[in-house]
């Protein structure tokens, strides 16, 4: 994955200090910020922080090996049940963000309120699961539908292509 750019370098540079600082703040309720941009900055760089995670975690060991959530089986079987066409490899951003799939993903995406720990927070997702995370491959998605597809993608082999090239890298 490239370098953060711009804000995005911000948050490695946080101290101690800084970072409890910035937890405390993202632990009051959003009516009190409004629309600060800062805000908007800081939820930035933590989906950023969370798809570097994620994408080094998927080049490092094999993809149908992980558990993401310990609960993997019941997200996976909600998904595949509620979404049985919907092609993971390659994603078509209408299929999350249109009016039908919207009406579509919120009843699966409730069914795990309580029991997928910030179900809702924004996650960046890769469109093209055989690609690395870049502007053209990343859409905005809830972290339960980010579950939901790369579980998917883990358990089907989608995310194999990336394991592979890593190691045959680390191979060269």
């Amino acid at each position: 994955m490239a370098a953060p750019t711009g804000g995005m370098a911000g948050l490695n540079s946080l101290g101690a200090a800084e970072a409890l600082s910035v937890a405390e703040a993202l632990s009051l309720p959003a009516e009190a910020y409004g629309n600060d941009p800062n805000v908007e900055m800081v939820w930035a760089m933590k989906a950023y922080q969370h798809a570097e995670v994620y994408f080094n975690l998927i080049s490092s060991v094999e993809p149908r090996l992980l558990k993401l959530t310990k609960t993997d089986d019941v997200i996976y079987t909600a998904f595949r049940d509620e979404f049985p066409d919907l092609r993971i490899d390659v994603l078509d951003p209408e299929d999350l963000k249109s009016p039908a799939a919207k009406e579509k993903w919120r009843p699966f995406c409730m069914k795990f309120e309580h029991e997928v720990e910030d179900f809702n927070y924004g996650t960046l997702l890769r469109l093209d699961s055989s690609k690395e995370y870049y502007e053209e491959n990343t859409i905005f998605a809830t972290r339960i539908q980010f579950y939901a597809i790369e579980i998917s993608r883990n358990r089907e082999g989608y995310n194999d292509v990336i394991f592979h090239h890593r190691r045959k890298e680390a191979n060269q």
